[in-house]
């Protein structure tokens, strides 16, 4: 019996053969594999120009169906528990299996459509309305507090405190940035050395403020040392340093 089928209609082979078992309205549990053999390589005919990939898996089933159909004209055979093997079995299976999912998939798809039907509202409340607070009962948040109570949170509160502090760090004092005018220093530098000609660097050291400012004063010392402006000289180890201002630098 020719069937005109479009292949478009099926999502697969599984899909066809529910459709065949529901046009002939055969038992599932009962398929005239004959009858729907048949049908089924005649839908396959229609296939023969069709995409490779899909056509492959319409020919493995056909080849299921023709080896149940050879299957069914021999003797049955005999199970384990003595009950005789229905070759269909396992397809049934399958499809049953197929037709449940299928389904799910309808009450799904029927669910999403639902779903789309529904709109919600934004809450639009008035400011004063969000802002509100209830006014706190005094009465009800302390009850059961006495002043033994009060004295164990206190007391709580303040081992939390405790523990919060580093004992090292907290130790630490407190790091402060010194502030100094580069351009000053350096200007009493050599104002300093121009009016004193030869010095000892010890002195000069003595007119430093802070320890930033013996550092730059030591650094000012070696670069004009190292641009000739000045000379170091150190009789002995340990001996104060003297410095003397060449005479053929004119400083300033």
């Amino acid at each position: 019996m020719a069937l005109a089928v479009k292949l478009e209609v099926f999502e697969g082979p599984l899909d066809l053969l529910l459709h065949l078992i529901d046009k002939n309205k055969v038992d599932i549990y009962d398929i005239p594999i004959v009858e729907i053999t048949e049908q089924y390589l005649e839908y396959i005919k229609e296939l023969e120009k069709s995409d490779m990939n899909v056509m492959s898996e319409f020919l493995l089933m056909a080849a299921t169906l023709l080896d149940i159909k050879c299957k069914m004209l021999l003797p049955k055979e005999v199970g384990e528990d003595g009950e005789e093997e229905d070759p269909r079995a396992e397809l049934v299976q399958k499809l049953l299996e197929y037709k449940m999912y299928k389904y799910m998939s309808f009450e799904l798809k029927d669910r999403q459509l639902d779903a789309e039907k529904n709109y919600y509202k934004k809450p639009t409340l008035p400011e004063e309305v969000l802002a509100y607070q209830p006014p706190i009962d005094m009465e009800e948040l302390f009850q059961g507090i006495n002043l033994q109570k009060l004295h164990e949170i206190f007391q709580a509160t303040l081992k939390r405190r405790e523990d919060k502090i580093d004992p090292i760090r907290s130790q630490f004092g407190k790091i402060e940035k010194d502030e100094i005018n580069m351009d000053e220093k350096l200007a009493f530098i050599q104002n300093y050395i121009r009016s004193h000609r030869q010095f000892s660097f010890r002195k000069l050291l003595e007119k430093s403020n802070n320890k930033m400012e013996i550092v730059i004063t030591f650094l000012t010392i070696l670069e004009m040392m190292k641009l000739g402006q000045i000379t170091i000289v150190q009789e002995n180890l340990f001996d104060d340093i003297m410095i003397t201002s060449n005479e053929l630098v004119a400083l300033g």
